[in-house]
C-alpha cells in the first residue's frame, strides 16, 4: 500500500479493473463509445458546413455573425476533442492530469456554448424591443468584448474549481468517483451561474421578441420571414432546456445521492444518458443556426441582383438620355420610381 494512501477509495479497492471486466459494463461502453462516434461525426460535418458558410460570405460580417462565430467555435472544440472521449469508451484511457485537462476542455467548450446562446438571445431581444436606443451596443466591437469576456469567464472558473477533477478523485478519465461529490460551491456555480441564469434569460428575451414579431403587422412575404425566425427561436429554445436540463439535474441529484445515501438507484447509468444530451447540443446548435445563415445569405444575394439591375437599367436609362437628349434634361423619359434621373 506505499504511495498509495492518497489514492481515494474507488481505487484502492480495485472496482474500477472489475467494473471495466464486466460484462455489463463492457456493452455500456460499447454503446457510449458509438453513441459519442455518431455524434462526433454528425457535429463534425454539421459545424464544418456552418464555417464554410462564415468563411465564404466573411465580407458581410455583421456583430450577430461574430456571436454565431463564436457558438459554432465552441461546438467545434468541443466536437475535436471528441475523438478522446471515444477513444476512453472502448480502450479506457490512463487516469493522469490529462484526463482532468480533458474534462476541463468539454465543460469550458459547454459552458461558452451556454454563454454564447444567452448572448444571442439578448441581443436579439434588444435588436427587436429597442433597435434605435441600444444601436451604440450593437457593433462588432461589443460582440467581440462580448464573447471574449465569456472565454475569460469560463476559464477562470474552471481554473478555480480544477481540483474538483483532479486525476486521484476520478473513476474512469471522464468519470468522478462516486464517494467523493462535486465541491458544493462549485455545485452552485454550475446550477445558477452556468443553468438558471442563462435559462431565465433565454426564456425572457425568447418570448418577448415572439411577441413584439406577433404584434407587427407586415406584407406577405415578410409574414413569412418572420414565422420562420419565430420557428426559429423556439427551436432554439427547446433545444437548449432539452439539452441542458437533464445534465444540471444530474449534478444535483448526483450530489443529493451522496449526501443522503441514495446508493440503491443507478445515478451513472442515469448521468452518462444526461451528458450525452447535452454534447448532442453541439451539432443541434448548427441545424439552426446553419439555416438562419443560409436564409440570410439568400436574402442578401437577392437584395444584390436587384440593387444590380437597378444599376444596370439606370446606366441604361443615362446612355439613352445621353444620346437622345443631350442638352435638354427636362426632356428625359420617365424612369421607375426607384431610379432617379441623372443629374
Amino acid at each position: 500500500m506505499t504511495g498509495n494512501h492518497h489514492l481515494p477509495h474507488c481505487q484502492l479497492s480495485g472496482r474500477r479493473t472489475v467494473a471495466m471486466c464486466d460484462t455489463n459494463t463492457i456493452h455500456i461502453h460499447i454503446l457510449q463509445g458509438v453513441s459519442y462516434l455518431s455524434v462526433f461525426l454528425v457535429g463534425l460535418l454539421l459545424n464544418m458546413a456552418s464555417l464554410r458558410v462564415f468563411y465564404v460570405k466573411r465580407a458581410t460580417w455583421t456583430d450577430t455573425h461574430i456571436y454565431m462565430l463564436n457558438l459554432a467555435a465552441a461546438d467545434c472544440a468541443l466536437i475535436l476533442f471528441l475523438p478522446f472521449r471515444i477513444y476512453d469508451a472502448f480502450q479506457s484511457l490512463p487516469i493522469t492530469p490529462f484526463c482532468t485537462f480533458l474534462i476541463s476542455i468539454h465543460y469550458i467548450n459547454m459552458y461558452a456554448s451556454i454563454f454564447t446562446v444567452t448572448a444571442i438571445s439578448v441581443h436579439r431581444y434588444l435588436a427587436v424591443k429597442f433597435p434605435f436606443q441600444t444601436r451604440a451596443w450593437r457593433s462588432k466591437k461589443v460582440a467581440v468584448a462580448v464573447c471574449g469576456a465569456i472565454w475569460v469567464t469560463v476559464v477562470m472558473i474552471c481554473g478555480v474549481f480544477s481540483d474538483a477533477n483532479h486525476p486521484q478523485k476520478l473513476f474512469t478519465c471522464y468519470q468522478r468517483c462516486k464517494e467523493i461529490p462535486l465541491p458544493v460551491g462549485f455545485l452552485a456555480v454550475l446550477e445558477v451561474l452556468g443553468y438558471l441564469l442563462p435559462l431565465l434569460n433565454i426564456v425572457f428575451c425568447s418570448t418577448q421578441t415572439i411577441m413584439v414579431l406577433l404584434k407587427e403587422k407586415d406584407q406577405e412575404e415578410t409574414t413569412v420571414e418572420k414565422r420562420n425566425i419565430i420557428g426559429i427561436i423556439t427551436a432554439n429554445l427547446i433545444v437548449f432546456v432539452v439539452c441542458y436540463t437533464p445534465i444540471h439535474l444530474g449534478f444535483l441529484l448526483k450530489y443529493l445521492a451522496k449526501t443522503n445515501h441514495w446508493e440503491t438507484l443507478d445515478w451513472d447509468g442515469f448521468w452518462q444518458v444526461c451528458e450525452w444530451i447535452a454534447t448532442t447540443n453541439c451539432f443541434l446548435d448548427s441545424i439552426s443556426y446553419y439555416f438562419l445563415l443560409k436564409k440570410f445569405y439568400s436574402k442578401a444575394s437577392r437584395s444584390a441582383e436587384v440593387d444590380r439591375g437597378s444599376e444596370m437599367a439606370l446606366t441604361t436609362n443615362q446612355a439613352m438620355n445621353t444620346h437622345t437628349y443631350p442638352n435638354n434634361e427636362s426632356s428625359y423619359p420617365s424612369l421607375p420610381p426607384c431610379i432617379t434621373p441623372p443629374e
